[in-house]
């Protein structure tokens, strides 16, 4: 009996919250055939719906296999990979705007959004087309324009207004070059254009943290209109955009309080690698300095408490990873720290602290940031041997006063420091931090600009810290590795021996989203690809070149390395050897093989520097 009451009751609790309550449906919406499901977001009234479908289509093709020959039974298996740039096809997004009660749907279009039929590659295309001996004619046709993907994220592209009303929208052009952020006419189902950010090179797939205030229709929204990441709001009662933040710094990890007047974020205002969190009035009608709440040098991030009184602070310095620290909102306290994690035993090792330093380039007003690992008394004796790291990612920040990311290279070079070598890794163009201008200076040609950095820190090299410009050697993993293959062909005299870890040899083998920012794509510009990918290079390798693949590197294909490795044999050069590590991804898991990768690394150096 009580089991058939308890479930009356179930029953008409159910009958109640369907008849009360809006977001509670069995209603059913049809969009064709054919459609996948992409994204969707529901209303806080629960009245109307935002769903992004798209043409149901295989995001691989059969043939994008991995074999992986040290499987778990021993025998080889094929493992399903990422697709290649050079095969990208573009798959236009469709956005629908639903009804809930009365099951309507209608289709929002595209073609009002400012730019939507650009030729913005006209350029490009009619140099490539001029490369083959033919002539390109320029003609308007709808660019494919999809949600935004920030591979920082944490957030939806589509963001509702909390009264239900309003909601806004982030789309991003298939070709990189525009960025649009939409908000829906709900009446007259159609998107308006709040927003357009255009970048001749690409625009960043970071920096894209966009909402609403809580109590007005208000966007606020970051860009990097003005050279640097900043916060900009926009009232959709007036044309004009405010900017909130302005400066040689960028802005990340934007967060507005629940009452609407401040602004939190993190940046870099002091120096290109010290970040610390800010607060600004999202109000004051003029640009205004920023308020520092923490004074801890090196990298700094937060999390706002719910009560938005307090801030919990992950800190890490050069020598220290990161601890947890407490403080008030207002910066009106002191940070308390938490925890307290390092072993004695990692603190009492003889670490070798890095210097920031600025090396003068002979190519930009900027100056190239760089961190130096210094032997004790360098300046003493014979001119030393020095490394040059190379950092990963491209688009990625590592000299900065914080803990690195990178820290079996720190001890590496902390050992590299002890027995005499000086030991350099710059921040070159491309690298995070430091503006849109550096980050796109390797728009159609990369592995130019970057060695044309590392040129200049060979130079300060010899000119500041008693080096020997005949023993100086570099080496680095993926883009780093990438980086070592361009300038061992193509510098050849300027290192005396080169290490590449895990490296890109083709672009048009590496993945779209990353590869098409920054060289278009091969079907438009293959000059770029032609003038950026180091297996067009390989017959200028001079000095000793080791390299060392992953065979399960899902990341950068283990073909990429034996397409060069080929390429070299065919050239018959004898200045390279190579290693290979059977059951090793991108980042390597097995301590055995780091052991193995840092011994051949060190041999290659001791030999010939």
């Amino acid at each position: 009996m009580n089991k058939h009451k308890n479930t009356v009751e179930k029953c008409k609790h159910k009958k109640l919250v369907k008849q009360n309550d809006n977001r509670v449906t069995n209603s059913s919406g049809y969009l064709g055939s054919g459609q996948r499901f992409v994204q969707g977001s529901l209303s806080p009234k629960g009245d109307r719906m935002l769903v992004v479908t798209s043409k149901s289509v295989p995001w691989r093709a059969e043939s994008d296999l991995m074999p992986n020959y040290i499987a778990h039974n021993g025998r080889i298996q094929f493992d399903q990979v990422r697709p290649r740039v050079a095969d990208a096809k573009p798959n236009q997004q469709n956005y629908w705007l639903i009804d809930v009660k009365s099951k309507q749907v209608d289709k929002l279009s595209i073609d009002v959004l400012p730019d939507f039929d650009k030729d913005v590659l006209k350029s490009v295309r009619i140099e490539n087309y001029r490369e083959k001996g033919e002539k390109y004619k320029s003609k308007r046709e709808p660019r494919t324009i999809n949600l935004m993907s920030d591979w920082t994220w944490s957030q939806s592209p589509i963001q509702w207004h909390n009264n239900g009303e309003q909601v806004a929208v982030m789309l991003e052009a298939w070709d990189n070059k525009d960025r649009w952020i939409a908000t829906v006419d709900l009446e007259d189902k159609k998107f308006v254009t709040q927003h357009q950010l255009h970048d001749d090179a690409w625009i960043n797939y970071t920096f894209n943290d966009f909402g609403w205030f809580n109590h007005s229709e208000t966007l606020y929204f970051q860009s990097e209109q003005s050279g640097y990441s900043h916060i900009y709001t926009k009232a959709l009662s007036s044309n004009k955009i405010k900017q909130i933040t302005a400066g040689k710094y960028e802005t990340s990890k934007v967060k507005l309080t629940k009452n609407d007047k401040t602004f939190y974020f993190r940046a870099n205002v002091n120096h290109p690698g010290d970040y610390q969190i800010y607060r600004v009035s999202a109000y004051d009608k003029k640009v205004k300095n920023p308020i520092a709440i923490t004074q801890l040098k090196g990298d700094n991030n937060y999390s706002l408490s719910p009560d938005e009184t307090k801030l919990l602070i992950t800190h890490s310095n050069l020598l220290t990873p990161e601890e947890l620290y407490l403080t008030n909102a207002d910066g009106s306290t002191d940070m308390v720290r938490l925890t307290n994690t390092v072993s004695d035993e990692f603190n009492n090792m003889p670490w070798t602290k890095p210097e920031i330093i600025e090396v003068d380039s002979s190519y930009t007003d900027q100056p190239v940031y760089a961190k130096v690992y210094y032997p004790a008394d360098y300046k003493a004796g014979e001119k030393r041997k020095a490394v040059i790291f190379n950092h990963g990612a491209g688009y990625l920040q590592n000299s900065h006063y914080g803990w690195s990311g990178y820290f079996r290279e720190f001890m590496f070079h902390s050992m590299l420091a002890q027995q005499g070598y000086v030991v350099v890794d710059m921040d070159y163009r491309a690298s995070k931090g430091y503006g849109r201008d550096w980050r796109t200076a390797i728009y159609r040609q990369m592995g130019t600009p970057e060695i044309q950095d590392l040129k200049d820190g060979v130079n300060w090299l010899v000119e500041n810290a008693n080096v020997d410009r005949e023993r100086i050697g570099t080496y680095g993993g993926s883009y780093g590795g990438f980086m070592t293959f361009m300038a061992m062909f193509n510098e050849p005299e300027l290192f005396k021996a080169g290490a590449a870890l895990r490296p890109v040899s083709d672009w048009a083998h590496y993945n779209d989203g990353y590869t098409s920012n920054i060289l278009n794509r091969p079907e438009d510009d293959m000059i770029a690809y032609r003038k950026s990918s180091p297996i067009y290079f390989a017959e200028g390798l001079k000095n000793p070149l080791l390299i060392n693949a992953p065979m399960v590197d899902n990341n950068v294909f283990f073909v990429d390395v034996v397409r060069l490795v080929q390429r070299m044999i065919e050239l018959e050069l004898e200045n390279f050897e190579t290693a290979i590590y059977p059951v090793e991804p991108h980042g390597f898991k097995q301590p055995s093989s780091w052991l193995d990768e840092y011994r051949r690394i060190y041999k290659l150096f001791e030999t010939n520097l």
